[in-house]
């Protein structure tokens, strides 16, 4: 009996886990296509393609997602040029205050985020990058801070120094050790930290409104007002259209989300 009602535990976790995951998506995808569906119908009544066609004909709906795929890579760029040498040093070198700034990279992460986005506007006004390229690319940046360090600075701390020791030792010099035996095992980790920081800039909607709007409306920014002025049929197209790089992205790096390296980034010492 309680082997059975370990089973039967293990089964019902299984079956929540699967509603909670996947029991919104299924509801994305009937609502949809649904004409009417009413309570209690477990099914739409009718079936339609017309929410999509509103949406695909939605004007600035080409343009959000061009400006969503130009904001996001050079997003990750600069992230990239601002973080890693951090992760470096952070992984690399014992230096005073290092675990309090360390620790100070949650402080993004520690305060409602429209507060700190009003903050942040108010500085934004005064340095006149308000409304600008600019001015949206520091918001995007500011929600990577955190997974483009730690990440990368546990896949450096996790390079073992004697394979640097023995090629320094084979002649190679600090750059070339690097590029050679310190970074390609880094790699999948850094692949993820940016993976991720690509999909936290796609994804990015109150700082992107605050800032960028009416110049820079990108998908997330766009859903608003899809959500306020059509039916929620067409919010559930547009969430679905939302969340497809998303899913994408995430099923090339699941090899290394899987092993391990999100959750190495997090037990950095």
């Amino acid at each position: 009996m309680g082997a059975w009602a370990r089973r039967a535990g293990v089964a019902l976790f299984v079956l929540a886990m699967l509603l909670f995951v996947i029991g919104p998506l299924a509801w994305l995808s009937l609502r949809a296509f649904a004409q009417t569906w009413e309570y209690p119908r477990l099914l739409p009544r009718e079936w339609t393609l017309r929410w999509w066609e509103t949406v695909l004909e939605d004007a600035q709906l080409g343009g959000a997602i061009r400006l969503s795929f130009v904001f996001a890579p050079v997003t990750v760029l600069v992230s990239s040029v601002i973080c890693l040498p951090a992760a470096y040093a952070f992984a690399r070198h014992d230096f005073p205050g290092r675990r309090v700034m360390l620790l100070s990279l949650f402080a993004t992460n520690a305060f409602p985020k429209m507060g700190l986005f009003i903050t942040i506007a108010g500085l934004f006004y005064s340095l006149k990058i308000m409304g600008t390229f600019v001015g949206v690319v520091v918001v995007h940046v500011l929600g990577t801070l955190v997974v483009m360090t730690w990440i990368p600075a546990a896949a450096f701390a996790a390079v073992p120094r004697s394979l640097e020791e023995a090629a320094r030792d084979a002649g190679a010099g600090p750059i070339r050790t690097f590029f050679s035996v310190t970074f390609p095992i880094a790699a999948p980790g850094i692949l993820v930290a940016m993976i991720m920081a690509f999909l936290a800039s796609f994804d990015e909607a109150q700082g992107t409104f605050l800032v960028g709007t009416p110049t820079y409306i990108t998908m997330p920014t766009e859903m608003y007002t899809l959500v306020l002025n059509y039916p929620e049929q067409a919010a559930a197209v547009f969430s679905i259209m939302l969340s497809v790089p998303s899913v994408v992205l995430m099923l090339l790096v699941r090899k290394h989300v899987m092993g391990g390296r999100l959750a190495e980034g997090f037990q950095l010492r």
